[in-house]
């Protein structure tokens, strides 16, 4: 009986969390580079510390720390910019994506291309924002929705599983009541 071994069983599991991980560390170590960039490797700034702080919380390696942190200061660093967009979900639940990307147009159809497979598109800039307010890095609802539920439950878990997958995206921030966040980058808000 193959694949019915506890090894083979362990095995996937682990590999199963392993790529969880690495998704969630390659987040940290965008952020920390974009920050390290702005902060010319000072330690000392606010928001380096903060990345920093965010990364150690869900145990990412000191090695990738540091390699993030010298990334951001190399010359061979790339220009890492945020990117936000907005659309509608199921149920009128309002979405905003917060991205963090080297290439904006990359970036925009591939968020376009997953949204429209899941039969949501991208809403014009300001569209879904009046919902939320910004405070810092995240967006907080100004009023949630009541719960959805039923096929637009299962669309929009669709929708932010989707999202989730894709490199860039950093935060999805949504208002529907129970998916206030699906930030990996942010867990400790």
């Amino acid at each position: 009986m193959s694949g019915h071994s506890k090894w083979a069983q362990i095995k996937r599991q682990k590999g199963v969390a392993d790529a969880a991980r690495s998704r969630v560390f390659a987040r940290y170590a965008r952020l920390i580079t974009l920050e390290s960039k702005k902060a010319s490797g000072s330690l000392s700034d606010p928001g380096l510390a903060a990345a920093i702080t965010r990364a150690k919380a869900v145990n990412m390696p000191k090695e990738n720390i540091e390699r993030a942190v010298a990334k951001g200061v190399s010359k061979d660093a790339g220009t890492l910019e945020r990117v936000t967009y907005e659309a509608y979900g199921p149920g009128g639940v309002a979405l905003i994506v917060d991205a963090l990307t080297d290439n904006k147009n990359r970036t925009t159809q591939e968020v376009k291309h997953l949204l429209s497979k899941q039969g949501v598109e991208v809403a014009a800039p300001g569209a879904a924002a009046w919902a939320f307010t910004k405070q810092g890095e995240t967006y907080v609802p100004n009023e949630p929705l009541a719960e959805i539920a039923g096929a637009d439950e299962e669309k929009l878990a669709n929708i932010l599983s989707a999202l989730d997958e894709h490199d860039d995206v950093q935060a999805v921030f949504t208002n529907a009541r129970g998916y206030e966040s699906t930030d990996d980058a942010d867990t400790g808000d």
